[in-house]
């Protein structure tokens, strides 16, 4: 996984390496009455919360926000050598689940109270998706509040 991130100064960044296999948000199932949010779905949220706390705290990014989001996935065992090197060259990127849309909004909604108050502060959101050797997400979150020239 490799993070890059636009490091401009006077603006609260936070990049974030969350190892391990991506998953997208799942639909609420619902049950005698009542929605509930799977299983596999609280687990993951709670995942990448640790990851973003063990690193920075509780920190609250205010304001707008910019998002980055490289998901990188396994290359199959099954890929034939010439494959597997499209793939690592980014030639043959992964158009498979989880949908880009699933995997932001777990991650986003798992950061809300968190790294800031709401993810409706997201202003501009990227996914990307990746073959690499490593499976796992990288999160860049930037504080965007305006002060751009127009």
């Amino acid at each position: 996984m490799k993070i890059d991130g636009d490091l401009s100064l006077n603006k609260k960044q936070y990049v974030l390496e969350i190892p391990g296999r991506p998953m997208g948000k799942q639909r609420p199932k619902f049950g005698k009455g009542f929605a509930y949010t799977p299983k596999k779905t609280v687990e993951y949220e709670n995942y990448v919360r640790l990851v973003f706390q063990r690193k920075y705290g509780q920190p609250n990014l205010t304001g707008q926000i910019k998002a980055n989001i490289k998901v990188y996935f396994d290359i199959p065992k099954s890929a034939c050598k010439t494959k597997k090197e499209k793939m690592k060259a980014n030639i043959i990127r992964p158009a498979k689940k989880p949908d880009c849309d699933n995997i932001a909004k777990i991650i986003l909604d798992s950061l809300n109270g968190i790294a800031y108050e709401d993810d409706k502060q997201v202003i501009s959101l990227t996914v990307e998706k990746y073959y690499g050797d490593t499976p796992g997400v990288c999160l860049s979150l930037q504080e965007d509040n305006g002060n751009e020239n127009i």
